[in-house]
């Protein structure tokens, strides 16, 4: 469960259009969750308690969000997983919407890919938004959200591609398919977002989840 930072009460649903990542089909879901979701019927526990904090309100956005573990990439948070040509580097959003002056972003070149930490998700996780910006003309994004299959081994459920501008930039709103998923495993699942480029260098900063509804 997610807790409220003061002042507490139930964060309201956005009025927001999401937009849903590609290839998030409900078929694809079942047919590589189904153990999983037998066994955790009855052992899934509700996700741990975080903080909610409302980081995007001066882009209309007043929805309650929380930090994705190690979603600022700033010293002493979680690292993410990279592969190829991917590393924390020099270079903060300038909203500092974290709430302290941040250093530091994710710097993704083509061919590489940053993996955040599994974590924690239920059925009203159900979107995320993140800083992106383009470091070369033209560069291009990939996210992918990647689930625990029955063998504890990653399995991508969606992908979505879209080119990046050259300024830091609020992302659209995007689905996690939370809502599919934990249903099927039992009421909570465990969730990894990818992000890689397939075009020049893309930075990405200050990652959150959206918990609608959730106290």
């Amino acid at each position: 469960m997610f807790s409220l930072s003061p002042p507490f009460r139930r964060a309201r649903g956005s009025t927001r259009a999401p937009v849903v990542l590609a290839g998030l089909v409900l078929a694809c879901v079942a047919s590589v969750l189904p153990a999983a979701g037998a066994q955790a019927a009855t052992t899934e526990k509700p996700c741990p308690e975080t903080t909610l904090v409302q980081p995007f309100t001066a882009w209309s956005d007043s929805g309650y969000y929380s930090l994705v573990p190690g979603g600022s990439f700033e010293v002493g948070e979680p690292r993410w997983t990279t592969l190829g040509p991917a590393v924390v580097a020099l270079g903060n959003e300038p909203y500092n919407v974290a709430g302290t002056p941040g250093w530091f972003s994710m710097a993704v070149a083509q061919g590489g890919s940053a993996q955040s930490p599994y974590m924690c998700v239920e059925p009203n996780d159900r979107t995320f938004r993140f800083f992106l910006r383009g470091a070369t003309p033209s560069a291009t994004l990939s996210v992918s959200l990647l689930y625990k299959g029955p063998l504890g081994l990653p399995v991508t459920v969606a992908s979505k591609s879209f080119t990046v501008g050259n300024g830091w930039e609020l992302s659209p709103t995007l689905h996690t398919g939370a809502a599919v998923v934990s249903a099927v495993s039992g009421g909570s699942a465990q969730l990894a977002l990818q992000f890689a480029s397939t075009k020049g260098i893309v930075r990405i900063d200050d990652v959150y989840l959206d918990p609608r509804m959730r106290r």
